[in-house]
């Protein structure tokens, strides 16, 4: 599946991939404040956790003008979720963000989430993260649970709150 949203084409993501998309989700760990994950990946763990890993159902990327990435999005299986739904996760590159990345990307997801018979996207987001959240709400999930407190491996506590979208 290809999609051409203002000239930003969303594929899926190819192993060829891996090491550019590996490169910046680890320098958004880095940075902190806009992912769960906490520690770096190695191109080996990303492959499997976004790829082609038994929790993965898809992962796409899209592309800038130049053919680079720069945004991926993975929709993958999680246990604590109902079985007919499904996770999302979306990253950008922290510099020289294409406008339009992720909505191209969500549109990619929600019709493979639907043909897959998924019933509904849960995306869980750090309280601090503000431009996920409002990523999120622009994309129509809406609000269902907050985990509060949920412990960083810095010791501070930040409320990771669930927003699901029906398809």
């Amino acid at each position: 599946m290809s999609i051409d949203l203002h000239a930003i084409e969303v594929r899926p993501a190819q192993l060829e991939d891996v090491p550019t998309l590996c490169a910046f989700f680890n320098e958004l760990i880095r940075i902190g404040g806009t992912t769960a994950h906490e520690t770096p990946f190695t191109l080996e763990r990303f492959s499997t956790h976004f790829l082609d890993g038994p929790a993965c159902v898809n992962c796409f990327v899209a592309l800038d003008a130049g053919g680079r990435p720069c945004a991926f999005q993975g929709l993958e299986r999680h246990d604590g979720l109902p079985a007919e739904w499904v996770d999302i996760g979306t990253f950008a590159r922290p510099e020289n963000k294409v406008s339009g990345a992720g909505t191209a990307l969500f549109t990619a997801s929600r019709v493979l989430a639907r043909e897959k018979g998924f019933l509904a996207i849960n995306a869980t987001i750090r309280a601090d993260n503000v431009g996920g959240l409002a990523y999120y709400s622009k994309m129509g999930f809406t609000d269902y649970k907050v985990d509060k407190a949920a412990p960083l491996k810095d010791g501070r506590l930040v409320d990771r709150i669930s927003k699901r979208y029906l398809l």
